[in-house]
Order: structure tokens, then C-alpha cells, then sequence
């Protein structure tokens, strides 16, 4: 054989090798419903079962402007009423609905924009003795927001007569403060607003698919008229992703609730704490909440004796998970 028909010989099988080789699979992008396996940290404490019973769906949100359940949270004024918004694409409007999922009352907030509206809570303010709605515009996606918006309003009264209005003829709200904030680190995506009840302290608990989250905090009183700069608190070591889309602080102080696209999970205050802050550091137990789409929002009920969820699914399902008698 000589040289050449020896090279061409070797040139034809290393083709023929090659088209044997099944074709690279196409890169695909991660859609937004995430499975488990993407979220779960490997070197986060194991969290801990056994306080909470089964969740129920109890309700369905009748009112079909409320698609995209972002936050949730129990009304201190009406202990059987919660609150809720939308995600982005929404106005500013708040959604008060109860127990049965019956339409309570829509409200636009004066003087607030919606740019990316994630989570919402409730404590203290500016006037002894009234409640106030935090309304979390700290989305940021992209991570090109300079600085986010806590938008604080008292909480609107809900009559009888509130449950006729809808977007198009929402009733108004005071006047809300819109608190800026601004992370001492950089830029970071946010889906979960706290508010201590007592202290009126904010806390906003970062998202990141690669690491724990941060937990960032603004103690009041704080300026309604600068920008405000958070301190970079605690990591959130005892929950195992840090992929946090909600949470709440329950109205005595002593617990923590956040919550995953799946679970959630509780981190309570240990007997003899100095300081409420030591509860980032305690292990968690986990909350099953059952199957629920793109969950982004969970709260306490106003005893803390349950947990209230949602998600952004049409229609939106209300779930509760009771608290096991003295498990507190």
C-alpha cells in the first residue's frame, strides 16, 4: 500500500468514525419551573420534619385579576383576611381576600409604581397603634436596579361594602412612603420582605440559584426621603437552597417562616435569645406544602398557629398547614 492510499485509508475511517457519534445535544435554557434537584443544597443542614400537620387547599382566589400571587400575608386587622399582589406586569394594587377565597376589596396605593412587585408584610409604622402594609418592589432579575422600594402604607380598612370594586374601580389607599434601599455589596434579585412586629425593622432575604441566601437588614426608624443602605446581616445556613421567594416573621417575634418554589421551612428563636437576630443561624423544620406551581409567597396566620401559602397559578389556590398542638 503505498503512502498515499495509506493517508486516504486513514482519513476515510476517521470520517466515518465521527458520523457515528450521536449529535450534541441543543443547550436548553432552565424554564421557570424549576424541579427540586436544581435547588437543593448540598451543604445546607438537613431540615428538620414533625411540627406542622399535612397542607389543605382551602380555597381557591375567585377573583381572576389575582394571577400571579407573589406575596402573602395575614391582615392585622382582620385576623380571618389576607392580603395579596401580583409579579410584575400588574399596577400597584393590593387584593384583600378571606378564608374562602371570596374577593374582600382591591386597592391601588397611592403614589406607588410596580416595577417588580415580590413580597409583601405587615408591622408597625409611623402612627402608634395602626397597622401597615410593606409592599416589596426588589425584583431585579437582571440585577440593573440601583436601588430598590419598600412601599409602607396603613393598612386599608375592609367593609362590606369593599368587596364590589375591582381594578377598574379600586378604592384608594393613604398616601404610602416609599422607603429606597440600597445593598451595601452590589446589585441582588429579592423575593422575600420581613418586617419585625414589634421593632418595625426590614429585612430582605436575597435569591441566588448558586449559594445561600442573604439576609439583609434596615433598622428604624429609617428616611423615607434618602436612600437607605442595608446591612448585610447573616447567611441563611439552616434552609437547604437559597432559592427564597417568601417569608414572615410571626406576630410574637419568636419565629422566622421562608419558602422555596416547594417547601417551606420555619427557624424558631431559641429559649434565652438576646437578640431576634440570632435566628438566622438556627436549623430549620420543613413545612410541606404540598404541589403548587411556582410558589412564591407563604405568611403566618395572625395566631401563628398556622402557615398560609399560594402560587402564581390561575386560579390561585389558597393552602394552609396547622401547626401541630404544642409543637410551639
Amino acid at each position: 500500500m503505498t503512502t498515499s492510499s495509506l493517508l486516504i485509508g486513514l482519513l476515510c475511517l476517521t470520517v466515518n468514525a465521527l458520523s457515528c457519534r450521536p449529535a450534541a445535544s441543543p443547550q436548553v435554557r432552565p424554564s421557570l419551573d424549576v424541579t427540586k434537584s436544581n435547588v437543593q443544597d448540598a451543604h445546607a443542614a438537613p431540615a428538620r420534619h414533625g411540627d406542622f400537620e399535612s397542607p389543605v387547599v382551602i380555597a381557591w382566589l375567585e377573583d381572576p385579576a389575582v394571577s400571579e400571587s407573589s406575596g402573602v400575608v395575614a391582615s392585622r386587622r382582620d385576623p380571618k383576611l389576607l392580603w395579596t399582589h401580583n409579579d410584575s406586569g400588574d399596577g400597584p394594587f393590593l387584593y384583600a381576600t378571606d378564608e374562602q377565597g371570596n374577593r374582600r376589596g382591591v386597592w391601588r396605593v397611592t403614589g406607588a409604581n410596580a416595577i417588580d412587585w415580590e413580597a409583601i408584610a405587615a408591622g408597625p409604622g409611623s402612627r402608634p397603634g395602626r397597622s401597615y402594609l410593606y409592599v416589596g418592589d426588589i425584583g431585579d432579575n437582571q440585577r440593573a436596579r440601583r436601588e430598590i422600594i419598600v412601599y409602607r402604607v396603613p393598612e386599608p380598612e375592609v367593609t362590606p361594602a369593599a368587596a364590589t370594586s375591582d381594578r377598574k374601580s379600586a378604592l384608594i389607599t393613604e398616601p404610602a412612603e416609599a422607603i429606597r434601599l440600597q445593598y451595601p455589596d452590589g446589585r441582588h434579585d429579592a423575593e422575600a420582605l420581613l418586617v419585625h412586629p414589634v421593632t418595625g425593622d426590614i429585612y430582605v432575604i436575597t435569591k441566588t440559584p448558586t449559594a445561600t441566601s442573604g439576609v439583609y437588614q434596615l433598622k428604624a426608624p429609617y428616611s423615607a426621603s434618602a436612600v437607605n443602605r442595608l446591612n448585610l446581616l447573616s447567611a441563611v445556613r439552616g434552609v437547604p437552597t437559597g432559592l427564597i421567594t417568601g417569608g414572615d416573621i410571626a406576630s410574637d417575634g419568636h419565629a422566622v417562616v421562608l419558602c422555596d418554589y416547594f417547601s417551606a421551612y420555619e427557624l424558631r428563636l431559641p429559649g434565652g435569645a438576646s437578640s431576634f437576630d440570632e435566628v438566622w443561624g438556627q436549623a430549620a423544620t420543613s413545612i410541606d406544602l404540598g404541589t403548587r406551581q411556582q410558589g412564591e409567597s407563604v405568611c403566618y396566620a395572625a395566631d401563628g398557629d398556622s402557615v398560609y401559602a399560594t402560587s402564581e397559578k390561575r386560579q390561585t389556590p389558597l393552602i394552609r398547614v396547622k401547626r401541630i398542638r404544642g409543637s410551639r
